[in-house]
């Protein structure tokens, strides 16, 4: 559990400067493409939001309440669906300057299929993890 949840927070922080980076010479090529920095278009602002999703993982181990390993690997998972959907849920089910979808936004029953199957497994595993972990 300890070597998993240095691992992950390790990927997170390098995904979370990469991402940070990412963004910013995003905005810089808009700029030189379009003429704007920021656009407000959907798969910019999901970029955003992944990142300050990341972010607030990252830094939650501040926050007395979130200091635990077992809520930092649930919280890292809810992180990478945000990630999946930036990529795969903004380009084919928003519409806008960066997707392939003309709106079919109906179709995002796996976002919450997804959060659903998370949070069940969330609560299974917690009391093991209370027996065995948790001091």
């Amino acid at each position: 559990m300890k070597e998993i949840t240095y691992l992950k927070y390790s990927s997170l922080t390098g995904g979370f400067v990469r991402r940070s980076i990412g963004n910013f010479l995003g905005g810089q090529w808009d700029n030189e493409s379009w003429g704007r920095y920021w656009g407000w278009d959907p798969k910019e602002t999901w970029a955003l939001i992944s990142i300050m999703v990341y972010a607030f993982v990252i830094h939650s181990r501040f926050v007395p309440a979130l200091r635990g390993k077992w809520i930092f690997n649930l919280m890292s998972v809810y992180a990478f669906l945000s990630i999946l959907f930036t990529y795969y849920g903004v380009n084919f089910h928003l519409v806008g300057l960066h997707s392939y979808a003309s709106g079919e936004a109906n179709s995002l029953s796996w976002i919450w299929m997804s959060l659903l199957a998370i949070s069940f497994i969330g609560i299974i595993t917690y009391p093991k993890y209370k027996k065995h972990f948790k001091k």
